[in-house]
C-alpha cells in the first residue's frame, strides 16, 4: 500500500473512531465543597487573599481519573468524568435555588451526568436568617434537587454535610449537625436516592487522626505572619487546609466507589 494511501486510510480510521463520552459530576452545596481558585473572587490572587483555605470540591478531580473509572463503574457510565463545582461559601439549599445557581446545573445537565449535592451548614444558621432554612425547608429543596436532577436522566447523590472540628467529648468528635445530619438520610430514604453520609465517614476518619492532628493539619487553625492572606492567624474550625480537603475528598470518592445504578 503507497504512503497517501495510508495517511488516508489512517485519517478515516480517526475520523469514525469512537468518540470517548464524557460523563460531568456536579457539585453543589457550602464553602466546605467550593472551589477557591477557580475564579471564585474574580480579579484576586488565590494564593494572595484566600490560600490556604480549600474545599474538598477543589481538589476532587484527581480522584475521577481515568485510572479510577474503573472503581466507579457502578455510578460513573462515561469514558471519563468533569468535575463541575458548582458550590459557594453561605449557600443553603434556599440560596442556592433563589440565586439560580441551582438552575444554571439543572439547564446543563445530560444524561448519565452525576449531581452530588452536600448542604447543612447554612441552612442550620438561625442567627442568619438570610441563608437559614428549617428543617422542612432543607428537606423539601433537596427533593427537588433529587427530582429535578432525575428528570433529566442524571443520578442524585445525596451527602450529610462534613462535620465541623466540634464538639468534642471525652477525645471522641459529636455530630455537630443535629436535625439537618438526620433530614438528609430521611429525603434519601424517602426518594430512593443513593446517599453518602459524609458526616459519619468525616467524624470517623477525625476520631482516627486524633483531635490535635486534625485541628492543626486539617482545618484552618494556624499562627500569624504565615500566609499573606491570614496576618494574624486563623482559628477555623470548620473550613480546610489542603491536606483536610484531600482527606475529605478522598472520603467521597471511596464512598462512591460503592454506589451501584440499578
Amino acid at each position: 500500500m503507497k504512503y497517501t494511501q495510508l495517511v488516508l486510510l489512517f485519517c478515516i480510521l480517526v475520523a469514525f473512531r469512537p468518540k470517548d463520552k464524557i460523563t460531568k459530576v456536579y457539585l453543589i452545596g457550602d464553602s466546605t465543597m467550593a472551589d477557591y481558585s477557580d475564579n471564585y473572587d474574580p480579579g484576586k490572587d488565590y494564593m494572595k487573599t484566600r490560600y490556604p483555605v480549600t474545599g474538598w470540591g477543589q481538589v476532587f478531580q484527581p480522584f475521577m481519573s481515568k485510572e479510577n473509572l474503573a472503581s466507579l463503574k457502578g455510578i460513573i457510565q462515561g469514558d471519563s468524568v468533569i468535575v463541575d463545582d458548582r458550590a459557594r461559601g453561605g449557600r443553603s439549599t434556599r440560596t442556592f435555588f433563589e440565586e439560580g445557581r441551582w438552575r444554571n446545573v439543572y439547564e446543563a445537565l445530560n444524561e448519565g451526568d452525576v449531581v452530588l449535592m452536600q448542604f447543612g451548614h447554612n441552612d442550620a444558621a438561625e442567627n442568619k436568617p438570610e441563608r437559614y432554612v428549617n428543617i422542612e425547608g432543607y428537606k423539601e429543596y433537596i427533593r427537588l434537587f433529587v427530582n429535578q436532577t432525575r428528570q433529566k436522566k442524571a443520578t442524585p447523590v445525596v451527602l450529610t454535610p462534613v462535620n465541623r472540628n466540634y464538639p468534642w467529648k471525652e477525645g471522641k468528635l459529636q455530630n455537630v449537625h443535629g436535625e439537618y445530619y438526620q433530614a438528609a438520610i430521611e429525603v434519601a430514604t424517602e426518594l430512593d436516592a443513593f446517599l453518602i453520609d459524609l458526616t459519619q465517614l468525616s467524624m470517623d476518619h477525625f476520631n482516627q487522626k486524633g483531635k490535635e492532628y486534625v485541628t492543626d493539619h486539617y482545618f484552618m487553625n494556624f499562627g500569624p505572619g504565615i500566609y499573606e492572606a491570614y496576618p494574624e492567624g486563623s482559628n477555623d474550625n470548620t473550613h480546610f487546609q489542603p491536606e483536610g480537603a484531600k482527606a475529605v475528598a478522598g472520603l467521597v470518592y471511596q464512598a462512591m466507589t460503592q454506589l451501584k445504578v440499578n
